[in-house]
């Protein structure tokens, strides 16, 4: 069974009579304007913005355009100006994976990988910029950051972000060590830099936005500032953290900030996460979120219309929940099984007797045709969706879009893997 897909298949139309050039054949073109509004409108409104992406290799654009970005943001006179830089680096990283992932220029790993990389860049230039206007600085300071990380957590994490996915991030601070301006308190000082960080990226102008920011995976977030100290985060692991909270911190990662003060809070935090011994409450606990995916609506049955790839029965939480909970189980005991990538946690589960290569093989051949599904649903008009259309005419073109000559060929292909 492949676990690919193919490029989407041609039609007559092109977006305002742009055809293919260098990589991305008119096939790819005339599929992308037959069912993606999204890329068709970054590519009809910038032609030669598509032109320079369609004839260089995909890295060296994302390259350049970083250090365009860098350079702008960093020079940035007032907010709406950073804001603007940000927002044409995104359109340069959306058109440039979306078109590699579709042409098949690059895997599947090297797309969430780029997308992921490009939030770090994003999250790391804007937090550049809030850091410089927080302390009235005309240029950056490395030492404004020393002190604060943000830490990546999911998919953006693992180096497996979605194509149009939010970010989930912590931001955490060491007041012993950080550095704020004359007079500031630091808890007040980094909530204010983080508020800033997410208006930077989040804020919807006449350029779109950057990424949605998510901050509620931090600890209690009912309760805490969107900024928490080190010391804060330990006390509440220790005394409150739940299994799904020891779930989520296999991913994390940190991304932006001072890095190495990132690194050793998740170093801490080692011994929350990867425990020797698995208590009866910990395995009840994981009964209790399986009967929470089980209870989504459409998990009873496997379908197509209107399926949720991600939720839904046989979807793409399955196979991450059955990763990490494995994870959870052994890897207090085996250190080779923490690992951030499920394609990876997958692979080591195997070697460590978890489970034979057959299972291996199928859940990874089902997991990165899933995740194309859901690049390629999300392409349509860049929303966070994993649901299939339910119309039939819909649902026949997105199969299209998908490379299929019709929606039945898709629809056995998908239910197969499910």
């Amino acid at each position: 069974m492949t676990a690919t897909l193919a490029p989407p298949r041609p039609t007559d139309a092109h977006p305002d009579g742009v055809t293919g050039r260098g990589w991305v054949s008119d096939a790819v073109l005339s599929g992308v304007a037959a069912a993606s509004p999204f890329l068709t409108t970054l590519i009809a409104r910038d032609p030669e913005r598509f032109e320079a992406i369609a004839d260089a290799e995909p890295g060296e654009t994302l390259s350049a355009a970083l250090a365009t970005m860098r350079e702008a943001v960093a020079t940035a006179g007032d907010e709406a100006a950073a804001m603007r830089a940000l927002r044409r680096y995104r359109k340069v990283l959306a058109l440039t994976a979306g078109l590699a992932d579709l042409s098949g220029k690059w895997s599947l790993q090297e797309v969430t990988t780029a997308l992921a990389e490009g939030a770090d860049a994003a999250l790391d230039a804007a937090l550049g910029f809030a850091l410089r206007t927080a302390h009235k600085a005309e240029a950056p300071n490395p030492d404004f950051t020393r002190g604060y990380a943000v830490i990546a957590m999911g998919k953006h994490g693992a180096l497996e972000l979605n194509y149009s996915s939010d970010i989930d991030i912590i931001a955490v601070f060491d007041p012993e060590i950080a550095m704020v301006p004359e007079g500031q308190y630091h808890t007040k000082h980094f909530v204010k830099v983080t508020q800033a960080l997410v208006r930077l990226l989040q804020t919807k102008t006449e350029d779109d936005y950057v990424f949605r920011v998510d901050l509620r995976l931090r600890p209690d977030p009912s309760s805490t500032p969107v900024a928490i100290t080190f010391n804060g985060a330990m006390n509440y692991y220790e005394a409150l953290g739940q299994n799904w909270e020891r779930a989520a911190h296999i991913k994390a990662r940190a991304c932006a900030g001072d890095l190495a003060f990132g690194r050793s809070y998740l170093k801490a935090l080692r011994p929350f996460i990867w425990r020797k011994h698995l208590d009866y409450a910990a395995i009840a606990d994981i009964h209790a979120m399986k009967r929470q995916i089980h209870a989504v609506k459409g998990h009873g049955a496997i379908a197509v219309e209107g399926h949720n790839i991600k939720l839904g029965r046989g979807g793409i939480r399955e196979i991450e929940f059955f990763v990490q909970t494995q994870q959870l189980i052994a890897g207090g005991r085996n250190p080779d099984l923490r690992v951030r990538a499920t394609l990876d946690a997958l692979a080591r589960l195997q070697d460590a007797g978890w489970l034979t290569a057959e299972n291996r093989d199928d859940e990874a051949a089902a997991y990165r045709y899933l995740r194309r599904i859901e690049h390629r649903l999300q392409m349509v008009a860049d929303d966070q969706t994993h649901e299939l259309p339910e119309d039939a005419e819909a649902l026949e073109e997105f199969a299209r879009f998908c490379g299929y000559d019709t929606a039945a060929a898709f629809s056995a292909e998908l239910v197969a893997h499910m």
